[in-house]
């Protein structure tokens, strides 16, 4: 017997990636379809590919206390967190209810190991070099362990890494949390910031592709690789009646098909499909739109166009937004989490980026341009390594009700 989501507040959200700084940068470039991908520019030895950079990261100064989680990876973090008046957003739910009954929940797939290969790289008579002998970017809870400190909340603190589902993941834990009346309110989000061993690892499974990817096209060669952080903060809904949006269900499954491949008939896909439904209390026919897992690989999108073709009705519109992004990995759950977000609020079908002939396996669902439609609940895929899938469904208060 599956337990019904309690449905959340999002009263705070914000995304920082290639396509910019925050929600307005986000939504602008949305609407003219405008990429964030480039040629590869950052990769210690060359490899021609397109990637998702955010600028400036390398200028990001953290706090002088955390300064020992000092690293690429948290400085994205420290920036994704200063947009949007986030800060202030949690800073208020951490008065309302206390630091202890705020929990943080974040998803990471490499967390702060660009600066362990860095430390190899200038290896020192076999040692890391004096600047980088920092035990606390040398683990995965690095990510977790910085934001913590920055906020000052002290609730339970967890650090997901289920691959390209763990920013979505860290909805379903935070919503047992507070489900379970162990908290009160949940920061949730993920960070991932570029490195080899994602750029080069992911090349040698021969799934990055040597142009900007294209989702769902019938000529795509696989994904690009970017990098991105994104937050929300999640509260009880009727503790927060005036908030706009909620969180109405989160769904998981693992089906551990494949180390790298999903499984092609969805299995998996749809049973995180349908153990969200049953949590939310909604069915296929209330979704108005779907933000797609769609990496522009192979396996993945046959898998997601056939699921979408069997499970929904023609009324729903689907589509990927990596063509604009690229794939952010651990933070790519949160990120197309706020997406499906800006699109509940605006009113609008983001175009599937980056097509240029579509795939003919893919259904009337998909919108390969902006529409404006009134949407009433929009879901989130998650698909990651190992078959750890998530899905998740928003919308807006008065629906939801």
């Amino acid at each position: 017997m599956r337990v019904t989501s309690l449905p959340l507040a999002v009263t705070a959200y914000t995304a920082t990636s290639a396509l910019g700084l925050g929600l307005n940068a986000h939504l602008d470039a949305l609407c003219q379809q405008r990429s964030g991908l480039r040629p590869n520019d950052f990769s210690s030895m060359p490899l021609p590919c397109w990637i998702g950079r955010v600028d400036g990261v390398e200028d990001v100064a953290l706090p002088a206390a955390q300064a020992q989680w000092d690293c690429r990876n948290n400085r994205l973090a420290w920036l994704g967190l200063r947009q949007d008046d986030f800060l202030d957003h949690v800073h208020a739910a951490r008065e309302r209810y206390g630091a202890m009954r705020v929990a943080l929940l974040l998803g990471t797939s490499t967390a702060s190991i660009g600066a362990t290969e860095e430390g190899y790289r200038r290896l020192e008579a076999g040692r890391l070099p004096a600047d980088l002998r920092r035990r606390d970017i040398h683990t995965p809870h690095s990510l977790t362990a910085f934001v913590a400190a920055g906020l000052g909340i002290g609730g339970p603190c967890l650090t997901v890494s289920t691959a390209c589902s763990s920013s979505a993941k860290v909805f379903a834990s935070a919503e047992r949390l507070i489900r379970l009346g162990l908290v009160d309110a949940a920061v949730v989000g993920g960070v991932d910031s570029l490195c080899d061993s994602t750029l080069f690892g992911f090349n040698a499974l021969e799934l990055v592709s040597p142009q900007p990817c294209r989702p769902f096209d019938a000529a795509r060669r696989g994904i690009s690789i970017g990098e991105a952080a994104g937050f929300a903060l999640l509260e009880r809904a009727h503790a927060q009646p005036q908030a706009p949006l909620q969180l109405l269900g989160c769904g998981e499954s693992s089906d551990a098909h494949h180390m790298s491949t999903p499984d092609p008939s969805g299995v998996g896909a749809e049973l995180a499909l349908r153990d969200m439904f049953d949590r939310a209390g909604i069915d296929a026919s209330r979704v108005s739109y779907i933000n797609l897992h769609g990496t522009a690989s192979q396996k993945n999108d046959a898998m997601e166009a056939a699921l979408v073709a069997r499970l929904f009705p023609a009324a729903t519109r689907v589509s990927s937004t990596k063509g604009l992004t690229g794939h952010t990995l651990g933070a790519a759950g949160i990120v197309e989490a706020v997406i499906t977000l800006l699109a509940l609020r605006e009113g609008f079908v983001p175009g599937n980026a980056g097509v240029i002939e579509p795939d003919p396996l893919c259904s009337a669902h998909f919108a390969w341009r902006n529409e404006t439609r009134p949407l009433q609940v929009a879901l989130s895929h998650s698909f990651g390594f190992g078959g750890s899938n998530a899905c998740l469904a928003f919308a807006r208060a008065r629906q939801a009700a």
